[in-house]
């Protein structure tokens, strides 16, 4: 079933991308960073008078459609490993677009508001911590009624970038769940029931008291959801806002962008934040696209880290792209070709 829904939204993609003109373009892939997109596309719709047609179906999607050249861009919230890269039939560029966070979301009646520290939090999703009306949970949240109910976590069921920002930080400070599960889109879940896309989670935490689930902030938001303050680093309980999001995201980066931004070491960095990236192939003559449409694809994505896209992440509750790291991302580009010949100047 899942893989007919995935394989229905490709082929919906593939009909749209056989009929592209320049001013069509088509991507796909990550739904942790959709809500930022959608209003970003839409904008530039009407800006560019260019269509853009984006199917959220997982960051493990949209690298594939990307790979299969059904798409002009993939969107992923996890970058490409080296042996990934390796996987494609061409070089790609990853271009950031935004940083988010990741929150823990929950459906407790009555209780607003809990403290989680890093072991706490990879205790329940190994399983090892079963009610919520455990003494840990207590000791963390003195003046918190906790029921005696059991916990019951939710995940994803599909290859996520947002599931690979949550287990690469619980990998971090957790060593049995490094040891025992690890990091990735996909990993074997210990306990659990799972979901497809963010908001398959944030729909089943809603639908379900006693739950609790990984999500994007924006989706806990759109579902009034609470979600837990997370100890970081420095001993701190940070609660994901904008602000938190952007202090994971200021230290340096590498010059492809690839890395992680979990864990960060910055006193009022909320810990499960990163960055979520568009994927192209660097050199755009494929598949024997023109190069109008591989200009008009370039335009697009230049757009999307310029202020005005970066003003409409804000207003989405995701963060904005530090300047340097926007910077970074319009050079990367600018090195994009057509045949060898550069499309940006």
């Amino acid at each position: 079933m899942k893989k007919s829904i995935v394989l229905v939204a490709l082929l919906s993609l593939m009909t749209l991308g056989n009929k592209v003109s320049a001013q069509s373009i088509s991507g796909a892939g990550a739904t942790f960073p959709e809500p930022f997109y959608n209003a970003a596309f839409a904008s530039y719709e009407r800006a560019a008078h260019a269509k853009v047609t984006y199917g959220g179906i997982g960051s493990g999607g949209g690298i594939r459609s990307l790979k299969d050249k059904i798409v002009d861009f993939g969107a992923s919230d996890a970058f490409l490993t080296n042996q990934e890269l390796r996987e494609m039939p061409a070089p790609i560029v990853h271009i950031p677009t935004c940083s988010g966070a990741v929150v823990v979301a929950y459906n407790l009646p009555g209780v607003k508001q809990i403290k989680l520290t890093p072991t706490v939090l990879a205790s329940i999703f190994l399983g090892q911590i079963r009610n919520w009306n455990h003494p840990a949970l207590r000791k963390l949240n003195p003046g918190v009624r906790f029921p005696n109910k059991e916990i019951t976590v939710v995940h994803r069921s599909d290859g996520s970038g947002t599931t690979n920002m949550f287990t690469d930080y619980l990998t971090k400070v957790n060593k049995v769940w490094h040891s025992k599960v690890g990091a990735g889109k996909t990993v074997n879940w210990p306990v659990g029931v799972g979901a497809k896309g963010n908001p398959g989670v944030a729909g089943a935490i809603h639908q379900t008291q006693g739950s609790i689930g990984y999500i994007g902030s924006e989706y806990a938001f759109a579902q009034r959801e609470p979600s837990a303050l997370i100890q970081n680093k420095a001993g701190k309980f940070i609660k994901a806002t904008v602000a938190s999001t952007s202090a994971a995201g200021k230290g340096k980066i590498p010059a492809d962008t690839r890395v992680m931004l979990t864990n960060s070491s910055a006193p009022t960095a909320y810990p499960i934040a990163g960055f979520t990236w568009l994927i192209i192939y660097k050199d755009q003559a494929y598949n024997n696209r023109s190069f109008a449409q591989a200009q008009a694809t370039l335009k697009l994505i230049d757009w999307m880290v310029s202020r005005n896209a970066q003003a409409l992440a804000v207003k989405t509750n995701y963060a904005p792209l530090p300047a340097g790291v926007a910077a970074r991302a319009k050079a990367i580009l600018r090195t994009v070709t057509y045949k060898g010949k550069r499309i940006l100047k």
